[in-house]
């Protein structure tokens, strides 16, 4: 509520409508009054490093989990490298990466690239190259936007 301003009601309907979108592809949004949201600088750094080796994928998916499902705090270090090793990457070598900050710069400038082509928000999903779109939009509504961009001439 504080980040973005909100009443409690327009937090709550913001978390039934992700846990919703969650609902339907089968993953659990675990949301209470603790929730909050984290800094994810760090984080990124540990992706980048993690897609070094070809388990970037992996990585995510588990921090998607760590963070929404399981309410753990992964602005911490520790927490980061704990995840890091239970899909397999060198948990020592994951803290050496956060305390060296040695992707800051290669984190940076990608977070700039991508805002400058206007992306301000997550989820963000750019199809082509050229249609961005944002938000959690649900299964059928991106059933309904592939169906649009199938039928646009390249």
């Amino acid at each position: 509520m504080e980040k973005y301003g909100s009443s409690k009601q327009e937090s709550d309907a913001s978390r039934a409508r992700l846990m919703e979108a969650g609902n339907e592809v089968g993953f659990t949004f675990n949301f209470n009054d603790d929730t909050r949201m984290h800094n994810t600088f760090n984080l990124h750094q540990l992706l980048h490093w993690a897609d070094q080796q070809g388990r970037m994928h992996e990585l995510k998916q588990a921090l998607f989990v760590a963070h929404f499902t399981n309410g753990r705090n992964i602005s911490d270090n520790t927490v980061l490298a704990d995840i890091a090793a239970e899909i397999g990457l060198d948990r020592d070598e994951s803290l050496a990466v956060l305390a060296d900050q040695r992707f800051a710069k290669e984190v940076r400038e990608e977070e700039q690239h991508w805002q400058q082509q206007g992306i301000q928000s997550v989820p963000a999903v750019i199809f082509n190259k050229r249609h961005l779109v944002s938000g959690a939009q649900g299964v059928e509504n991106f059933k309904n936007i592939l169906q649009q961009l199938s039928n646009m001439p390249d």
